[in-house]
């Protein structure tokens, strides 16, 4: 496979582009490099240039400087520290302090493991999983919101890919009755804040509704000129160090929550659920009791759950909860932590632990790999154009099967095989926190909310309130 890659890498760069080779993305620099220049200023000017020399950044190696503006730069340079905001709480959302985590020595790669080894790691999947007796239902519904959008030609093939996956979201957020106003709608890893955004427009801009996108990184402001100022607010933060009682929007507000998130990526998932049912519902240090949200306005209606038959009413005027919801696109488990993850207490159940779960996290991969390798033929084709606007929100195309070769596992497992033995490990990973849910009153149900075809990572955790655990006498 590394050598196909190596392969299939230009010799040249393209004319009028820096000739720089980034090794990490297996191409050359885009840059455009100054007249008479070979290089573009962050990877050709390491050399003296006119009695100037740059040198990379000590805060971020990533980018370089004029050594003779050192001092001025790392005054304003984006990856200096800044002042922590009210809601940050170092690690609030990290989990069990004392978690014992696998040594890196100990992570031995799928590839190097014996025929018996491998064998004996698979019949521990199947005999957990036999625990797991429901079968993901398909919820793949659509919003008149986005109607307008899909219908768009202008739209290319990969927005419009985002859009579908938007526009069930919304429909399933509308099926549960979470598409209210009343509400704060937590976005985890907002990017550009575009679930939000058509969450704003199916509530036709109503005034009693609040948004927060969550997002660590310095994102593009795109899609904020859009926005409703007085209604959005950005959270750049981590959301392991995310405190929602700090959060002066809900501190004065008190609005009910529902998190919400399109690919929220691995571990990023553990932090979210722990951020919302956990630390929400209890006071940060130095409070003395958490926010009392809104009651909800609903009317009466049913919901039903996707893995039974059975049906739930929606909460009544008088009942309320901290979270009305939580509905999390979920994605990219091979970089989900065990220290984070919310499921530990179910592997310890079924008799797994640290080390399978480092496996079993790898071998989600197996039930894509083989679909990614022909997706990504057809793929490339369209995303030359969007590339760039779109490789930050979407993490469904670029997990490639890596620490293993495949090739290795042909003489003891066929591709069906892997396939099935990866969507068992995603599906178990999965189920636990489904679990952690149920076991703190929520009615939490996994289903497939869009087609493999629109995205390979197609599954959804939805999650309401159960109806004994609404009651306005407790919190």
């Amino acid at each position: 496979m590394a050598a196909e890659a190596t392969a299939a890498a230009p010799v040249s760069p393209q004319p009028g582009r820096c000739a720089y080779f980034v090794a990490r993305k297996r191409r050359f620099c885009k840059m455009v490099p100054a007249r008479g220049k070979r290089f573009c200023g962050e990877h050709g000017g390491r050399e003296e240039e006119n009695g100037r020399k740059r040198i990379p950044c000590p805060l971020d190696p990533k980018h370089t400087v004029y050594e003779d503006q050192l001092q001025k730069h790392l005054k304003k340079c984006n990856s200096r520290e800044k002042p922590k905001p009210v809601y940050y709480a170092q690690d609030i959302n990290a989990g069990l302090k004392d978690t014992t985590e696998l040594p890196e020595e100990q992570q031995v790669p799928i590839s190097a493991l014996s025929k018996e080894e491998l064998e004996d790691l698979i019949r521990k999947l199947r005999r957990a999983s036999n625990c797991i007796n429901y079968v993901l239902k398909d919820q793949i519904l659509s919003h008149q919101a986005l109607q307008e959008a899909l219908n768009d030609p202008q739209n290319g093939d990969v927005a419009f890919k985002h859009l579908k996956q938007q526009a069930s979201i919304l429909g399933n957020m509308e099926r549960l009755h979470l598409l209210e106003p009343g509400n704060c709608f937590v976005e985890f890893g907002a990017g550009r804040g575009k679930l939000s955004h058509w969450v704003d427009i199916a509530l036709q801009d109503s005034k009693d509704v609040h948004f927060l996108l969550v997002e660590r990184a310095t994102t593009r402001f795109k899609v904020d000129g859009k926005h409703r100022k007085n209604c959005f607010e950005r959270l750049q933060v981590d959301i392991q160090h995310l405190c929602l009682n700090k959060v002066p929007v809900l501190v004065k507000e008190k609005l009910p929550v529902i998190g919400i998130g399109k690919h929220v990526c691995g571990a990023a998932t553990d932090l979210a659920l722990r951020c919302l049912v956990e630390t929400y519902t209890k006071p940060c240090e130095g409070e003395k009791e958490s926010p009392a949200p809104k009651r909800f306005k609903s009317n009466e209606s049913n919901i039903t759950s996707n893995n039974s038959g059975e049906s739930h009413d929606k909460p009544r005027a008088d009942s309320w909860s901290p979270v009305a919801g939580v509905v999390i696109a979920l994605c990219c488990h091979h970089r989900c932590d065990w220290k984070h993850y919310v499921g530990q207490d179910f592997f310890t159940k079924v008799g797994l632990g640290a080390m399978e779960f480092n496996y079993f996290k790898r071998m989600t991969s197996w039930a894509t790999c083989g679909m990614r390798e022909t997706a990504r033929k057809s793929y490339a084709t369209h995303t030359k154009n969007e590339e760039q606007s779109n490789d930050a929100e979407e993490h469904d195309q670029d997990d490639r099967c890596v620490e293993y070769n495949l090739d290795s596992l042909q003489g003891l497992l066929t591709t069906e095989d892997r396939k099935q033995i990866g969507q068992l490990c995603k599906l178990l990973i999965d189920h636990g926190r489904i679990e952690y849910l149920q076991q703190r009153g929520y009615e939490a149900v996994l289903q497939h909310y869009t087609d493999l075809s629109v995205s390979l990572e197609n599954v959804l955790l939805t999650a309401v309130p159960c109806q004994s655990s609404l009651t306005p006498s407790t919190a």
